[in-house]
Formats: structure tokens, sequence, C-alpha cells
């Protein structure tokens, strides 16, 4: 019995030992294939070092809201409702952007963006059933400050990271509602990104996750007409909001027009 534990043992280390080296070949082999590829013709090759960087950008993103319910019972009614974001549909991104080179590898990035979306929240009642749903529209107003960390150009690429703080303020924050949401908010966002060298422009693909900080659930609601609508206020202990913002981001356009063999072509440049 112990020699067949004991061979059993044997050969489960001896899988586990060649997995680990599969493992470990297939991304030692990636990694050198990687690296083994050819230099090729950089396209824009001194353009990062500027120090002073403008451009704009424009995406998609999507909205949400953490919300902490509490169990709340309205003593009049003896109704017990909790809320939740229950879908997530994608709003519309658009700004400009500046950005100052630091070093070879860090800058700081100053990003103003207007950002239009919507969240839809569902109240369920627990013992009945019953739902009530409400949509709070937004505009939201962004002053992102970030610092970026690029790693090195390959070829016509190079990846990066970014982080920074991001202030927002709601310009259509409403009142009447079943829960009112405060118009200033304070992120905390982190993402990456790509600089893509074309030959006439550079481009920056940009994934960014944010996650607000404050409270934005307003408690006093002096502002209802409507009094049994107080309820779902009381039933949620706060809220904290999320995002996650896709871009594209276009850096310093310039309007160059080249003219050959009677014809005339307008380019638009967009370099960093």
């Amino acid at each position: 019995m112990c020699n067949k534990k004991a061979c059993l043992y044997v050969i489960i280390t001896m899988r586990t030992i060649h997995f680990r080296s599969l493992v470990s070949f297939f991304f030692l082999s990636l990694a050198l294939g990687i690296f083994a590829q050819e230099r090729k013709v950089q396209n824009r090759p001194y353009i990062d070092e500027r120090r002073l960087h403008y451009g704009f950008l424009f995406g998609v993103h999507m909205q949400d809201i953490e919300l902490q319910n509490n169990g709340f019972i309205d003593p009049a009614s003896g109704e017990q409702w909790y809320a939740e974001i229950d879908n997530y549909s994608p709003g519309f991104t658009v700004g400009v952007l500046g950005s100052l080179r630091l070093n070879k590898y860090l800058s700081l990035r100053l990003s103003p963006t207007i950002h239009f979306g919507q969240k839809h929240a569902v109240y369920h009642e627990q013992k009945s059933g019953a739902d009530s749903t409400q949509v709070f529209k937004s505009t939201y107003i962004s002053m992102p400050l970030d610092l970026k960390f690029a790693a090195p150009r390959y070829n016509n690429f190079r990846p990066y990271l970014i982080g920074g703080i991001n202030p927002m303020v709601d310009l259509t924050a409403r009142k009447h509602d079943a829960l009112r949401l405060k118009p200033f908010d304070l992120y905390l966002e982190v993402g990456m990104g790509c600089d893509i060298y074309l030959p006439f422009f550079k481009l920056n693909p940009e994934l960014k996750f944010c996650f607000g900080l404050l409270d934005i659930i307003r408690k006093d609601r002096s502002d209802l007409i409507d009094n049994t609508l107080m309820k779902y206020t009381q039933s949620v202990n706060g809220g904290r909001s999320r995002m996650i913002v896709l871009t594209l981001n276009f850096k310093k356009g310039i309007l160059m027009i080249v003219r050959s063999n009677r014809r005339c072509c307008v380019l638009i440049s967009m370099c960093r």
C-alpha cells in the first residue's frame, strides 16, 4: 500500500514538474519570439522628445453605483425595499488633453472631459415583489490629473500605465426623485494604454477604471414633494460611483496641406 502511494506521489510530482516546465518553456519561447523580431523603421522617432503635448479624445464609458442597502422597514406600511443598478448603458465621452514630459518614462497629464450617460436603478420590495425604477441621467464635467508611466518603445508600439485622481461635477443632478445624488464626486483612477505610432499620426487606445471615493447619496431630502418616496432614501446607507472609460486619444492636431502634381491632399496629422 505504501509503495502504491509512493509511486502515485512520484507520478503526480513528475507530472507537475513536467507541466511547469512546459509552461515555463512556452512563456520563454513567447518572450524570445517577441524580442527576436527584426527592428522596423520607426514612424516619428523623435516625437516623444517634445516637452509639451496636447490633443483631444473621444470614446465610450459605463457608469455604476455600488449601493449599500440597510434593510430598512417602513413603520407605516411594513415594506422593506432594497435598491440596485440592474444594467449598464454605454455613454459618450469627449475631451481635450495636455501633458508635460517629466523624463524619458514619466509624464503628467491633464484632460478636461465631458461624460454623457445614465444609470438605471431598480427598487425591489422584499415581501410583495413589487418593483420601482429610476433613471439617473448625467452630464459629468471631469478634470482628471494623471501620472503616466511608459515602457521603452519597441518598433511602433509603446505600452503604458496610468493613474491619478479625477474630480467630477454632475451638471444634471435632479431633485424630487426617489434617490438624489450629490453633484460632486472624487475618483481614484487607474488604467492602461498603448501608444501606436502611425505614419501620419499617433493613436492611443486607453482603458481606465474609476472608483468613487465619496458617498454620493444625499440623505437630506427636504426637496421631496411626495414624502412617500423617503422610504427609498432611508433604505440605502450610501453609495459610491464606479466608471469604466474606453477612449481613443489623438495628440497635437496639426493641419497639413500637401500639394503634388496639381492635386491637393489635406492630411490631419495627430502626433504627440
